[in-house]
């Protein structure tokens, strides 16, 4: 079964860290995708761009509404995702549970229609 790994965090917070934390943190990344590579559970991964690079789309009645940046404000943002196929919600919450992320922030575990 796939289930979408959805990493929040404080993106601010993630930007400001010292150099060495940072690199760290990218090691502890790298070896968590390699791990999910050996394992044969990983589909696709990224991280995504700060939300002032985003854009937000509205068509309530047909009528489009485009908006620059978040449109909420909140103490996390959605900072990137794995996608993976496991056998179960257990697999997939163990996963989410090894990600450096879930130090930093929170781990969304969502499966899947398919």
């Amino acid at each position: 079964m796939q289930y979408l790994l959805l990493l929040y965090l404080d993106e601010k917070a993630m930007m400001n860290l010292p150099r060495e934390e940072a690199g760290q943190l990218h090691g502890a990344y790298m070896a968590y995708v390699e791990a999910m590579t050996k394992g044969g559970v990983l589909l696709a991964n990224h991280g995504l761009r700060p939300t002032s690079e985003a854009t937000t789309v509205r068509a309530p009645g047909g009528k489009q509404s485009v908006l620059n940046g978040p449109f909420a404000e909140t103490k996390e943002q959605l900072g990137g995702y794995f996608l993976i196929d496991v056998p179960d919600l257990d697999a997939a919450l163990s996963w989410a549970a090894r990600c450096p992320g879930a130090q930093h922030g929170a781990i969304e575990v969502r499966p899947v229609w398919g």
